[in-house]
């Protein structure tokens, strides 16, 4: 029987992952308490005492301005821990599902990345995303991992909620419109995740070791997404106030980090090898506004 270990399960990913992988064998979600994933023997200590079949990591430290000042936190979450995961993953044969980020690129031109493209973190937190993703590489054990953007869902912290917040209670927003990629949505990464582990054995994991990219179909910028977001919810409530979304550039909204003018990933790899097509982030953004 499948035992999944999933990582970070109080987050958006590994929440829909839960509720996702659930029907597909016994689900381990520990909490910090259980497994500290700053802490290697606490790491160590709880993956050879649970023995998971498979393991599945979305947890991250994904402050992406706090990492600035905090970064040995970040590394030690993000390439630590991962790299602690793959040696004990690999001790007994349990492939890794890891999820990375579009940070690790600079995020120069207006091209969507290819895996294959050169990359060039330009903060803290994509520069230790990236380490982490070499470090479960080095380890040899079985593995994908998918590089998304923009994640957002029903719950947590994240832009949606936080729009539709404030939209509330201002009569103008202002929003990014220089930076350009595609919101995705925690449960359709969750869904992706169970196609995999319900199409490939372990063995097929080991030979298709690699970097997928797995975001939401097609484009906007942060101002698209809010633009929509309120869009859709003067459909819901009509005749309601929302505050207006005004574009800005990047140079108008500084930040410790600096954020990628393009974070458009081409998901064909993921479409071609692995049978999986993310969903237009206009029809998942749809979905969830329903769902709220």
């Amino acid at each position: 029987m499948n035992r999944i270990l999933i990582t970070g399960s109080a987050g958006q990913v590994g929440g829909e992952l839960v509720r996702t992988l659930a029907p597909l064998g016994e689900i381990l979600a520990p909490r910090r308490a259980e497994l500290d994933l700053t802490d290697a023997e606490s790491i160590r200590a709880y993956v050879r005492q649970a023995k998971p079949t498979w393991i599945v990591n979305p947890a991250a430290y994904t402050a992406v301005d706090k990492a600035e000042s905090e970064p040995e936190l970040a590394y030690a979450v993000n390439e630590h821990a991962v790299r602690v995961l793959g040696e004990e993953a690999r001790t007994f044969g349990a492939p890794v599902l890891h999820f990375s980020t579009d940070y690790v690129f600079s995020g120069e031109g207006a091209k969507p990345y290819i895996e294959t493209d050169a990359t060039g973190p330009t903060s803290v937190y994509g520069a230790s995303k990236l380490a982490g993703e070499r470090a479960l590489a080095e380890t040899g054990a079985a593995h994908l991992i998918f590089r998304t953007s923009w994640v957002y869902g029903a719950t947590g912290k994240n832009f949606l909620l936080t729009i539709l917040r404030l939209a509330r209670d201002r009569d103008q927003m202002k929003i990014v419109g220089d930076q350009h990629g595609a919101p995705t949505w925690a449960r359709d990464l969750a869904r992706m995740t169970a196609h995999v582990l319900k199409t490939r054995d372990r063995n097929a994991i080991a030979t298709a070791n690699g970097i997928y990219h797995a975001a939401g179909a097609g484009e906007t910028t942060w101002h698209g997404f809010a633009d929509e977001i309120v869009r859709l919810r003067r459909e819901q409530e009509p005749g309601a106030k929302f505050a207006e979304m005004l574009s800005i550039p990047t140079s108008e909204y500084p930040t410790p980090a600096r954020r990628p003018a393009n974070s458009r990933l081409d998901c064909g790899k993921l479409e071609r090898d692995l049978g999986w097509r993310m969903m237009d982030w206009r029809d998942s953004l749809r979905q969830v506004m329903a769902e709220l």
